[in-house]
């Protein structure tokens, strides 16, 4: 059996694979030749991440194929309904890589209360000439501690941001739409945990009562935070997006942060990905990563094994 990694695998789930039987062909075929490559040869598991796209086109020619697999949480870059309607599995790794984009998002807070962002683009331009106009200028921040986090979507990861939240001393409000209510428990390092009792909110209620904010939705047919959105906003909100590009007007973004109303944003994500628009590139109240969320070493890690082992079971 015959493992295509396209978007690459972790050494640990390879040799998982590898133990079990499997050859991993773990090379990067382009999009266009995708389907051909598979045929040629006769490859049975398509792993992927977020770069190769599983279309009903590859689906249609490729007979060989049993299993897709998704390494990390969102499948929107693969035909889900009609993989599984031809018959294939489906799988993912909902949680290996939830506590990886939860302290991503912690990245781009701290990053943006205290203008690391904007600090480390300038002071090395400018730090041997301008020190004490330097230091001036980033002598406003702030603390997280005793702010509210509002948390939109509570799923695994927005469930991990709040454990961070809540262990840093901030409030945290949550919305979701089949969430109600909910028990996180923040465990430390000696075995000791805190569990914290909370209650969903209104979208509207959020976007007024809280300091900063950070998106965990699946990607979304139109904005789920916009014009509108953003004028319910306290002055001076902090928002995080490391979720899926097109669930925030990039636009209107860019319109509050000149308006004063939004203080910084930190995205990992990005409308017009893997082209974002200079407009937001070059902002410097923008923190930015290029779509990294759950590449760190130990969810990789995590995923290759999890990824492993439910192809695996499926093929016993």
């Amino acid at each position: 059996m015959k493992v295509l990694a396209n978007d690459g695998i972790s050494k640990s789930g390879q040799e998982a694979l590898n133990k079990a039987g499997f050859e991993v062909l773990e090379v990067n075929v382009a999009q266009e030749q995708l389907a051909k490559y598979i045929n040629d040869q006769q490859v049975s598991v398509l792993l992927v991440r977020s770069a190769t796209k599983v279309t009903k086109e590859v689906l249609d020619n490729c007979p060989t194929l049993k299993i897709i697999g998704r390494g990390g949480v969102g499948m929107d870059n693969i035909e889900v309904e009609y993989a599984r309607s031809k018959g294939l599995h489906v799988i993912n790794t909902p949680a290996a890589s939830s506590s990886s984009v939860a302290e991503l998002v912690f990245a781009h807070l701290f990053s943006g209360v205290r203008f690391l962002h904007d600090a480390n683009r300038n002071m090395p331009l400018e730090g041997d000439s301008n020190f004490k106009k330097l230091k001036q200028a980033y002598a406003k921040g702030a603390e997280l501690r005793g702010k509210t986090l509002g948390i939109i979507g509570f799923g695994r990861i927005g469930s991990e941001t709040a454990k961070i939240a809540l262990g840093i001393g901030m409030k945290v409000q949550f919305v979701d739409p089949v969430l109600q209510e909910t028990t996180v428990t923040v465990p430390f390092f000696d075995g000791q945990s805190v569990s914290f009792n909370l209650k969903s909110t209104s979208l509207e209620e959020l976007l007024k009562s809280s300091d900063f904010i950070s998106l965990h939705v699946p990607a979304q047919n139109s904005y789920l935070i916009g014009k509108k959105e953003f004028d319910l906003m306290k002055p001076g909100v902090g928002i995080v997006n490391a979720a899926r590009g097109g669930v925030l007007d990039e636009v209107a973004l860019v319109d509050a942060l000149e308006s004063g109303k939004v203080a910084f944003a930190g995205l990992d994500v990005f409308e017009t990905e893997p082209n974002p628009e200079i407009r937001i590139l070059m902002h410097p109240d923008i923190s930015l990563t290029p779509h990294i969320g759950a590449s760190t070493a130990e969810a990789q890690d995590r995923i290759g094994l999890e990824l492993a082992s439910q192809i695996i079971t499926i093929f016993n």
